[in-house]
């Protein structure tokens, strides 16, 4: 979906009012991923808050006109193309090439080279879709003082680590390395998602605290290196006599390399000696994400995510960058936050607060905190453009761009035709390997793998909201008094002064017997949950739904995804991963709660603690999609028996530890191993924790799924077996390719999800008085516009205004009156222009919509005179 040049017009001045906020610093003079999809931590238990005075409900914003309508079903069901075919390719100018000359259709990578989009937007025959949710970041080695053959580790210590924010120049790596196509970033929130703009006037203090400042970097620097026991000599810190040497894992195929040798510079500035590591994906990760950090083999990274979907809830990234809830490697395993950010990072994952301004609080301390911490310094958001060619259409996420996008695998086609191929590159292909509970997050994976799989919900590409795929409706139920409120109409939302978890409810689970606990059997109390979440799906779905070798969908593989929920991270069961224990414990301090109402048609209650602000992303499906895919309990089972064997792991840390494979069901040494015990499930008619899944699975079907597996990996040679529009019909690792097919057995109607336009981005702009007397009103107006046309007021959020001084302290802030649609008007009272000191001052604005969660910026300039 090509975007207008206006949008990048808007997109450009928000880079002008970020550099403007962070200091006009003059370039450096000092010489010149894996992207995982975010998957958020659960968090583990904390003190309660103190009883805050009765809240008052958050009111339920209006629904943003027009809601999508839903498509005329077409005869064509699943994706509209016969096949995708993957292929790599690191180099974008390359790609675009490429596309020029037909030889591939999408080029599924956020690229952000200004030259290259010129470029794109110049060739009829080419389109783009634009997106907001790639960054970057240094990610530090924490170990120490000490690592690896008693070497200093300098970042063990975190004044250092926080005196880095100072030591870059982000406003030189924006204009020069991306060329104003970038945006400064000091904080693991998106500057293109609502709680940026929801705290502006906190990220603005911080972004003017924290920016480009080398001679604080330095004193700060050599005063904790000398306490570390460090000397400098000929202007180079040494230990025990030898260099203090950085050992940076740069990454190669992007604008990485030179943000890497611009970091190394600054570092050889301060006395550092840097060995600069220049590493492609796969070398890198080797080292950051397979090693055991207390061996010092590398000391920092440069570091590069995307978050897939629009997320209007960011935070639980203090949890997922900060703390050992994040990913269940070694490196992760290292954090040691402190114990005040700790607790309130758990305390924003678990939605542990009662009103909107209590999150505030939390939000803000965090913010502070992570900079404090700064295990990872960020460097910049990008403004990413994804390049294909005009006769292909395809929805791309504002936040994750075509490869992000869950809706991608049922709307790319070739424009108004069905069947054929769409061939797609991307920068990285079968980086690591395959598996449903703790296999590749890279999203180089992540793309191929959800399009052979489905969610029960869909994330809107716009708003991020959900949308229901799988399930018919659901209901909310939320204790009264906290901030939930929806949007949509799928989901009904209700409040209660108390929610009770039922006595059969499951809420814990015995790995030694290998069932599960009661809410009777674990608690001597009532127990009460702050939601209950009620998914229901359709009548049928157990006839109409069928995994990808022929077998139907069935209860069982509902129960199996609730028990490895629990499993793996209980010290008794037999394929008990210690990295899973951190996760676990967090889960089980929020959740309350799951009872199988009913089976056909399924109907699931879920209590829990935990929330989103949103109504339609706080329900609880147990879809069986797993952490990093989708899978049936058959082939679970099969991979069970690998694992409680010690043959291959789930996870790399285990893999690691076990000094085994890491389990991939898609190729390598793995598809042997599970070949062998497919071969012995089948003889046996084995159904894993038999004492409860026996009570969900037949023999039959369990004769029945193992021969279909059986069939499918004969014709198909692996074990990648899913539900959704497309097949793993073949995977090359060593040609860096892949084949999926359409699932011909897929039930939904093709269009189903062509309900999306072009995402209705706004466009904003400031008016007023250049000049303002000190101690008189002055009134600003605002215009809100999309594509030249007056904004609907009923699609609008908030608008908030700042106002900072001649010295960038912030003067006063609030929210902007509504005049009429598009136009809203700030006025300045006397009381506020009487505090001003004469010189130039700056209002800036934050528009926030409903129909995109894409905030939009202004500002201007005036001057408050005597």
């Amino acid at each position: 979906m090509s975007k207008r040049i206006l949008m990048i017009a808007g997109l450009l001045m928000i880079v002008a009012l970020t550099l403007a906020a962070c200091g006009g610093a003059e370039p450096t003079p000092t010489p010149a991923p894996p992207e995982p999809t975010e998957a958020p931590a659960e968090a583990t238990p904390t003190p309660e808050p103190p009883t805050p005075e009765p809240p008052t409900p958050t009111p339920v914003p209006p629904t943003p006109t027009p809601i999508p309508p839903t498509p005329t079903p077409v005869p064509r069901t699943g994706a509209w193309v016969d096949s995708l075919v993957f292929t790599v390719q690191e180099d974008a100018d390359l790609a675009v090439s490429q596309l020029e000359g037909g030889d591939i259709d999408i080029y599924a990578y956020t690229v952000s080279d200004p030259e290259l989009f010129k470029k794109v937007k110049e060739n009829a025959d080419l389109a783009y879709a634009e997106s907001f949710g790639s960054y970057t970041e240094l990610t530090f080695n924490p170990v120490g003082p000490e690592y690896g053959e008693g070497e200093l580790n300098p970042f063990s210590s975190a004044k250092i680590r926080e005196a880095v924010n100072w030591l870059i120049d982000r406003n030189y790596v924006v204009e020069e390395i991306y060329g104003g196509l970038a945006i400064p970033k000091f904080l693991p929130i998106t500057s293109a998602f609502p709680d940026y703009a929801r705290y502006v006037d906190k990220v603005r203090e911080l972004e003017a605290k924290y920016a480009y400042d080398l001679d604080k970097a330095k004193a700060i620097i050599e005063e904790e290196m000398a306490a570390m026991g460090a000397e400098m000599v000929d202007g180079k810190w040494t230990y025990n006599g030898n260099p203090v040497t950085i050992k940076f894992v740069i990454r190669t195929e992007d604008e990485r390399q030179e943000i890497g040798d611009y970091v190394s510079n600054q570092l050889e500035a301060v006395g550092f000696t840097v060995d600069r590591m220049y590493k492609n994906r796969t070398e890198a990760s080797a080292l950051w994400i397979r090693t055991d950090p207390a061996e010092g083999q590398w000391t920092m990274y440069t570091g590069g995510w995307i978050t897939t979907a629009i997320d209007r809830d960011q935070g639980g990234n203090f949890s997922f960058f900060y703390t050992p809830r994040g990913i269940p490697v070694p490196l992760w395993q290292a954090y040691q936050p402190s114990e005040d950010f700790d607790q309130v990072s758990l305390r924003l994952e678990n939605n542990d607060f009662a009103t909107m301004e209590e999150r505030g609080e939390l939000f803000r301390q965090a913010m502070e905190l992570a900079l404090q911490d700064s295990v990872r310094v960020w460097i910049n958001d990008q403004l990413a453009f994804s390049p294909y060619r005009a006769d292909v259409s395809v929805t791309a996420d504002l936040a994750g761009g075509i490869a992000g996008a869950q809706v991608y695998p049922y709307t790319v086609r070739r424009t108004n035709e069905e069947g054929g191929q769409v061939k797609i590159a991307q920068p990285g292909l079968l980086v690591e390997p395959w598996n449903p509970i703790a296999g590749s997050n890279w999203i180089y994976d992540t793309m191929p793998q959800r399009a052979t799989g489905e969610f029960a919900v869909i994330a809107d590409p716009f708003t991020g909201l959900s949308w229901p795929n799988r399930i018919e409706k659901a209901e909310l139920v939320v204790k009264t008094g906290l901030p939930v409120a929806k949007t949509l109409d799928w989901i009904d939302l209700t409040f209660e002064d108390e929610i009770i978890v039922p006595d059969d409810a499951w809420v814990d689970w015995d790995a030694e017997n290998q069932t599960f606990i009661t809410a009777a059997e674990k608690f001597t109390e009532t127990v009460t949950a702050n939601t209950k979440s009620v998914v229901y799906y359709p009548e049928g779905m157990f006839d109409t739904v069928t995994w990808q070798d022929g077998s139907p969908l069935s209860l069982g593989d509902f129960i199996m995804g609730m028990i490895l929920t629990f499993d793996r991270g209980k010290e008794a069961s037999p394929i008990f991963d210690e990295a899973v224990v951190p996760d676990l414990e967090s889960f089980l301090s929020h959740f309350k709660g799951v009872r199988i109402v009913s089976t056909d048609p399924l109907i699931i209650e879920t209590y829990d603690d935990q929330y989103a602000l949103d109504a339609e992303n706080s329900i609880s499906s147990w879809w069986p999609y797993y952490d990093q895919g989708q899978a049936p309990w058959h082939t679970l089972a099969v991979a069970y028996k690998a694992e409680e064997n010690k043959e291959l792991a789930f996870s790399s840390d285990k893999a690691d530890a076990l000094e085994v494979e890491w389990m991939s069901f898609i190729g390598g040494p793995s598809l042997e191993v599970l070949k062998k015990y497919l071969d012995e499930a089948a003889g046996e008619g084995f159904v894993p924790y038999a004492a409860t899944l026996g009570e969900f699975v037949s023999a039959d079907e369990a004769a029945a799924r193992y021969e279909n597996l059986s069939k499918f990996y004969d014709e198909f040679e692996h074990f990648w077996v899913n539900t959704g529009p497309f097949i793993l019909k073949a995977a090359y690792p060593v040609e860096g390719s892949l084949e999926l097919v359409r699932n011909e057995a897929y039930p939904d109607s093709a269009n189903k999800w062509a309900r999306f336009a072009e995402p209705k981005i706004a466009e904003a702009a400031v008016d007023g008085p250049g000049r303002v007397k000190i101690g008189e009103e002055a009134v600003f107006e605002i215009m809100v516009t999309y594509q030249d046309e007056a904004y609907p007021a009923t699609e609008i959020s908030e608008v908030k205004y700042l106002v900072f001084d001649a010295e960038g302290n912030l003067a006063a802030s609030g929210s902007a009156e509504l005049v009429e649609d598009g136009k809203y008007q700030v006025v300045l009272s006397s009381d506020v222009t009487g505090n001003l000191p004469a010189g130039s001052n700056r209002i800036e604005v934050a528009v926030s919509p409903l129909v995109v969660s894409i905030p939009s910026f202004a500002d201007m300039e005036f001057v408050s005179v005597p």
